[in-house]
């Protein structure tokens, strides 16, 4: 059951009568849940369509319509319909809750099946398919995962033959005459198991189902579908273009009659295909037995050598017991299935018991010749069926939580393949360790057969994408292809960035993050509104009036200088710059050229210490003999003036 997603619909009772209890599967049109009938007190399933196509007036009454049809398939073998109505404006069936597995479950645990279990599911389906082509419906999708395979009252289903199968959803059945495309003029089918016929021209009838019935058999036998690279169009068109190939291509020793089989079903000609379900079910039916009896029969028969009996005398074949794989329980036969009776042989063959044996001299030692004969048959058959079923059978190794080198090395060691399958992420678990392996450890496997291992991939991380400098649509697109979620934050004004493009993002390009965590964009506003002037070189009375008229704030910053004093010597953002209201201005203000300390110039000859005046930046003038020796000055030394300041020199 699917639990990994809040569902508002589970614990919601339906016509007050359905109570929802679980969700089971979502697919394309419609989720399926679990629920209990409360005046039947029995578990069904529920099928409602999604929201989305209770729009398609076309949709829901096709829905309804085809509803109350299948309702009329009573079959055993077809998933029963027992109600439908309306919740929430959402049209909903009731359909029988099969306990069990689907096939494609199946598969995914054991790849493929023996022929004569993919024989037993497959004249099921076929049995359930025939019921409709007989009421006039194409199923139009047949496939692994409609197909359920129900658990027998014994409990479990490893007996796969003596297993009830029901085919599911005929949510895309169409009346035979009305078989076509959809309203869109869109294929509705599954690629994989797609005729080839609803490919070229959108035309579907009894024969489609049979093409998909065969390409089903085809995967039970070989573990894979004929095709499956590309894109989902190629592979539709790889049906159109080429011949299903033969099972025993790609399973050595599958019998030959089961390739003749899938090659009849599968054929691109819809015409060379049998009519319906019912014709390939006859065929079906002959292949079995073809694998089963015959193939039996004839193995024991050839353990007896023919012996001439005088005279016309009737020669008494022993009776084979073997139970035949087309026997099933009375709970598992299908509808008019009569059950074989002890020594009954396919049409046209010859009795296997009831005939009389003429007495003749010597009858006594052919009956002990041909006990001997069954004695040495019946052992034979014994230890054959030992060794098919168990003698070349082993436990698979235990590979879980090794490393790959360790789980080569463990296979090696005990002559199996080891295969490396699809990795899987891992919280847990860390990279290139065994997550799983098929077949679980302990499951008898066939020895020096192939185990396949799925390993971790560590945790699941993806990096954030680096998207400045792109458009923000084409950086919600980037970023969700990673399985991140996209947020816009809020904008800001760039000069050098384009309006609507990217500027940052938090976190930054290539931090690894979970899936689902958010990377907030940040997006250009483009240039702001407010061009700032240049203030270098005015006052700062000035330069404040203009930047309050204009709406910026100013912060000043005085700075020792030789400018003039209150002169603009800086600025930040720079003249031209683009701000807004209210936005900073920061100004650096001169506080004037730097004080000069004068010096002591006291008892120096006068024309030296002119020399020294002039020196330090500031202007001299002599009282008195220039020649002469100082003996006094104005200002006093040490007195710190502006440079340029005059400095009187008293000299005699």
């Amino acid at each position: 059951m699917d639990t990994t997603v809040a569902d508002a619909l589970i614990g919601t009772t339906i016509d007050g009568r359905y109570r929802i209890t679980g969700r089971v599967a979502r697919g394309g049109m419609a989720t399926v849940y679990t629920a209990v009938d409360d005046r039947l007190e029995r578990t069904v399933a529920l099928k409602i369509i999604h929201p989305s196509q209770a729009t398609n007036v076309h949709f829901v009454d096709r829905f309804t319509e085809e509803a109350k049809t299948i309702a009329r398939l009573t079959h055993p073998n077809v998933v029963a319909v027992y109600d439908q109505g309306r919740h929430q404006g959402l049209p909903y069936l009731v359909m029988e809750y099969v306990q069990g597995r689907t096939l494609r479950d199946l598969l995914t645990q054991r790849r493929r099946l023996n022929p004569v279990e993919a024989l037993a599911i497959l004249e099921q389906m076929l049995a359930a398919i025939a019921a409709a082509h007989r009421a006039g419906l194409v199923h139009r999708d047949v496939k692994p995962e409609n197909v359920l395979v129900a658990e027998a009252p014994s409990g479990g289903i490893a007996n796969l033959v003596d297993s009830v199968v029901k085919v599911a959803d005929f949510g895309l059945a169409r009346a035979v005459e009305a078989s076509s495309s959809d309203d869109a003029g869109q294929l509705m089918a599954t690629v994989a198991y797609v005729a080839p016929e609803l490919v070229t021209d959108g035309h579907a009838d009894a024969r489609t189902d049979v093409y998909s019935a065969g390409i089903v058999l085809f995967e039970m036998l070989t573990g894979r579908v004929p095709y499956e690279d590309g894109e989902p169009v190629e592979v539709a068109w790889q049906h159109v273009d080429n011949d299903v190939p033969a099972p025993s291509s790609i399973v050595k020793g599958l019998p030959i009659v089961l390739d003749d089989l899938v090659t009849r079903a599968t054929r691109r000609d819809a015409g060379a295909r049998p009519t319906d379900a019912g014709a390939m079910l006859a065929e079906v039916q002959v292949v079995r037995d073809d694998l089963g009896a015959a193939n039996v029969e004839t193995a024991l028969l050839r353990q007896v050598p023919a012996r001439p009996v005088a005279g016309d005398a009737t020669t008494l074949v022993p009776a084979v017991t073997t139970a035949l794989p087309g026997d099933r329980p009375t709970w598992a036969r299908l509808p008019e299935q009569a059950p074989r009776t002890r020594g009954q042989r396919r049409a046209g063959g010859p009795p296997v018991s009831g005939g009389t044996v003429v007495g003749t001299v010597g009858a006594d030692r052919r009956r002990i010749l041909i006990l001997a004969a069954v004695v040495v048959m019946v052992l034979t058959v014994v230890g054959s069926t030992w060794w098919v079923t168990l003698g070349r059978y082993t436990d698979a190794p235990q590979l879980v939580n090794m490393s790959r080198a360790q789980a080569e090395q463990a296979a090696a060691k005990e002559g199996f393949e080891l295969r490396i399958g699809t990795g899987a992420f891992s919280e847990t678990v860390a990279k290139d360790i065994v997550l799983s392996q098929d077949p679980p450890p302990a499951e008898k496997i066939i020895k020096g057969g192939v185990v396949t291992v799925s390993l971790s991939l560590g945790p699941e991380r993806y990096p954030v994408p680096d998207v400045v400098g792109l458009e923000a649509a084409a950086a919600r697109g980037d970023i969700e292809a990673t399985k991140l979620k996209f947020k816009q934050g809020t904008g800001k004004y760039s000069d050098s960035v384009p309006e609507g493009v990217v500027i940052s993002t938090d976190p930054k390009a290539a931090t690894e993050l979970k899936p689902g965590a958010t990377v907030t964009v940040v997006v250009s506003k483009g240039r702001a509104p407010i061009t700032v002037p240049d203030f270098q070189g005015r006052n700062i009375n000035e330069a404040r009036a203009e930047a309050e008229r204009l709406g910026l704030r100013v912060v000043e910053e005085y700075k020792d200088s030789d400018q003039p004093a209150d002169q603009i010597i800086g600025q930040s953002p720079k003249p031209g710059s683009g701000a807004e209201q209210d936005d900073e201005i920061k100004l650096q203000v001169s506080k004037g050229p730097p004080a000069i300390a004068v010096p002591d110039l006291t008892n120096q000859l006068c024309p030296l210490a002119q020399q020294t005046v002039q020196g330090q930046n500031l202007r001299v003038r002599v009282d008195g003999n220039p020649n002469g020796v100082v003996v006094g000055q104005n200002p006093p030394p040490g007195t710190p003036v502006p440079p340029q300041s005059e400095v009187v020199l008293g000299c005699r």
